[in-house]
């Protein structure tokens, strides 16, 4: 049971080649029209010359019954953990096993020290730790690669096997999603070289021979693919409570050896101390950091005083559970006239977004899944009565749509403190992984 990240990591590390099991199907969720493909021949092995098909999930329990399966594997992720139980119940009652794989089965060994960032949850703000971590050692003389937390959304998954990116035309040569490219935009804006696809052991060695450092970018509150020299864990006072609630982002919080609680300047004191608490309850041995997340406009005039448009990153406020994400600070700070509400004029999948996560009302998910959503997107912000658009993805927004209202980027990275902290952090690891 997967989502076209997780599930594939653990079929290649454990099942691929494995003569103990015979894998008959993937099925699919979170992601808009996943399913109906085939995990292909070519990263099947030699086991599977037809490959292996990909149903939705909502066809479990018939698949588990009409296939005699056996064993049920759940591998996806940033879920509550009452929802992991409930998909529990569903597999048991169809009459399989359902199994929970753990880090000593699925991570792969490195030649090079490796620092994974992770989270509790979508949107905490793991990869602009990461790309500080990034900066920071490059600046110290060491070749670095980043790895991101897959995501393969291109209906031959062979092409994306094992993806390189160091520049805009690499971008536009793997037709990346604007999820993707809010995770490889900004390592390519700063020189930098981020790997992700599908296979994540050849991915690995490919970006082994050009780093002293591995960083692992994670995503979707995932735990890492990869055996880990340090562990960084971002936890989200916005949503205290969330980082003893969620699959598996409580791993990462119970194992890491740094917890950043991020964004404390914009939280509440007492949703703070209740995180921090709760570390020092289940991880008492981990460093605690208090993260600053700062947030900037690219131009405060632009939008002051206006009726705005605010898009947001899509995992952060629809997966992630956020109502709103930094394009509604920026707003907030830049004194705005008014947020509009932009679902009346929303168009087809879009439409359909709201419908689902009914949690968001003033702000638009930057879905980007495809070129017919991208267009709905596009469709969707031409349509609105805003004067201004502010967008809060990390990505330059107008390289894959046109907008007929002004847009202004915001901007958001680690405040001077945090970097601080994590220099401090990343000296110890280099006299303890590359003296």
């Amino acid at each position: 049971m997967g989502a076209a990240g997780r599930d594939f990591h653990n079929f290649n590390t454990y099942f691929r080649d494995n003569e103990d099991y015979e894998v008959v199907a993937f099925t699919a969720t979170q992601i808009p029209d996943i399913y109906g493909r085939k995990y292909p021949p070519e990263l099947t092995g030699k086991l599977y010359p037809d490959g292996i098909p990909i149903y939705p999930e909502e066809d479990l329990s018939e698949l588990i019954k009409e296939k005699n399966i056996d064993m049920v594997i759940f591998a996806y992720s940033d879920v509550p953990n009452t929802y992991v139980m409930n998909k529990s119940a569903t597999v048991n009652t169809a009459g399989a096993d359902f199994v929970l794989m753990g880090t000593e089965t699925t991570q792969v060994k490195s030649t090079k020290p490796v620092i994974s960032v992770c989270a509790v949850r979508t949107g905490c703000g793991k990869s602009q730790v990461s790309r500080s971590i990034f900066e920071i050692l490059r600046k110290k003389g060491y070749k670095v690669a980043s790895i991101r937390h897959p995501m393969p959304y291109d209906k031959d998954l062979n092409m994306q096997r094992c993806q390189r990116f160091a520049s805009y035309d690499d971008l536009d040569k793997y037709n990346t999603t604007i999820e993707e490219r809010e995770e490889y935009e900004p390592y390519i804006d700063m020189d930098g070289v981020i790997f992700a696809g599908v296979d994540y052991e050849e991915i690995l060695r490919e970006a082994e021979k050009e780093a002293d450092v591995i960083i692992w970018d994670g995503g979707n509150n995932d735990f890492s693919f990869y055996k880990t020299d340090l562990l960084i864990t971002i936890a989200d006072p916005h949503r205290a409570g969330h980082e003893l609630l969620y699959y598996p982002g409580e791993l990462n919080f119970r194992s890491a050896d740094v917890i950043i609680i991020n964004k404390v300047n914009t939280a509440d004191r007492r949703d703070v101390e209740s995180v921090r608490n709760n570390a020092i309850d289940v991880n008492p041995n981990a460093k605690v950091i208090m993260g600053i997340s700062d947030v900037i406009a690219e131009d405060k005039n632009k939008i002051s005083g206006k009726r705005v448009l605010v898009i947001e990153d899509g995992p952060t406020v629809t997966h992630g559970g956020m109502p709103y994400g930094a394009g509604t600070v920026a707003a907030e700070d830049a004194s705005v006239k008014e947020i509009i509400d932009p679902r009346p004029f929303a168009v087809g999948s879009i439409k359909k977004t709201f419908e689902k996560y009914t949690h968001l009302t003033n702000v638009l998910p930057a879905m980007g899944y495809g070129k017919k959503q991208i267009k709905e997107l596009e469709d969707t912000i031409n349509k609105t009565d805003a004067e201004v658009v502010i967008s809060g993805t990390p990505i330059d927004i107008t390289r894959v749509l046109k907008s007929s209202k002004p847009i202004v980027r915001v901007r958001y990275s680690v405040g001077k403190e945090t970097n601080k902290e994590l220099e401090g952090l990343v000296n110890k690891f280099i006299k303890k992984h590359l003296s």
